[in-house]
């Protein structure tokens, strides 16, 4: 699938030299991204937002002639949360694939040739023919059952907090402060986090969510940090 300008794309940071910043794109070979699109203003450290092995959401700003220019401020909370949900789902999907083919990547790869891997196994939930290309008839009775299992199962529950501190040191702090069994965290910018529960029902879930930030209050008041619940 070729990459088009405003395309938001999953990467990994491979290095950094002087002023340009090397990535991995998924599925779609290298990238770069000069340091005034890491983010907004002055950046008083870099490794805040871009160390090496570290997946970032990004932009395509531009594309010519095989090389891909990239944008990690253009990004807005929003989208780099839904680009890491999809990224996960993804990789809950060939990871249910593992225990039905043999080949579960190279298979994802001739069904990204043709589809959306993620798009095309959520439509084979109403439309169970469209497997018929890749699986055999045992093995779309197989996902089948598995996708049921998942609807019926994952119930998930999802918050926004902020969290800051001005401590020497914040990022140390930080770390412990959300470091929290049976949820999911990812950063999204501006001091904003999210935060979600998965249980058998959205009021379990909910629950189980509520406890788990009331911990994350707690410790950050006794770090002295700046805890905010934004969204309810």
């Amino acid at each position: 699938m070729a990459l088009v300008e405003g395309q938001l794309i999953l990467c990994t940071v491979k290095k950094i030299e002087k002023t340009n910043i090397f990535l991995d794109i998924e599925d779609e070979g290298e990238g770069s991204m000069v340091l005034s699109e890491v983010a907004a203003g002055r950046i008083r450290n870099l490794r805040e937002y871009v160390i090496p092995n570290k997946k970032i959401v990004c932009k395509v700003l531009n594309v010519s002639q095989g090389h891909v220019e990239l944008s990690l401020r253009r990004v807005t909370a929003k989208e780099k949360y839904e680009v890491l949900e999809r990224h996960k789902k993804e990789r809950s999907l060939i990871s249910m694939l593992k225990n039905i083919v043999t080949n579960p990547e190279e298979l994802v790869k001739k069904i990204k040739k043709e589809y959306d891997f993620v798009t095309f196994l959520e439509d084979a939930k109403d439309n169970p023919n469209i497997l018929e290309k890749f699986f055999s008839k045992s093995q779309i009775e197989k996902i089948l059952n598995i996708l049921k299992e998942k609807i019926e199962k994952e119930k998930e529950v999802r918050k926004i907090f902020k969290l800051s501190s001005v401590s020497p040191n914040a990022i140390t702090e930080m770390k412990e402060i959300l470091d929290v069994p049976d949820s999911e965290i990812n950063y999204l910018g501006s001091s904003r986090f999210s935060i979600s529960a998965k249980a058998k029902d959205f009021k379990e879930a909910n629950k189980n969510l509520l406890n788990i930030l009331h911990n994350i209050e707690k410790k950050a008041k006794e770090k002295k940090a700046i805890f905010e619940l934004i969204e309810k």
